[in-house]
């Protein structure tokens, strides 16, 4: 299999990172909010899917503060 350049690295991760993430609370939200219904694997996927749209370009916009932030609290190497 065909791996992408390294310099894809900063979008490939914050994208699985947003797929994960999403997939995980929506779950968790969605069970909550309708329990194991009839239809609740349609439903689910509907609130990853919108939670997912928001999700993937937070991350892209956020990471750069976070890094920063990150380096405020831990020693460096």
């Amino acid at each position: 299999m065909r791996k992408l350049p390294a310099r894809y690295g900063s979008l490939v991760m914050p994208f699985l990172l947003s797929i994960l993430m999403t997939c995980i609370v929506s779950l968790i939200s969605s069970l909550r909010s309708v329990g194991l219904e009839e239809h609740f694997i349609e439903i689910w996927m509907g609130s990853w899917a919108l939670s997912w749209v928001f999700a993937f370009p937070t991350l892209l916009l956020v990471l750069p503060l976070v890094r920063r932030l990150t380096l405020l609290v831990v020693e460096a190497p």
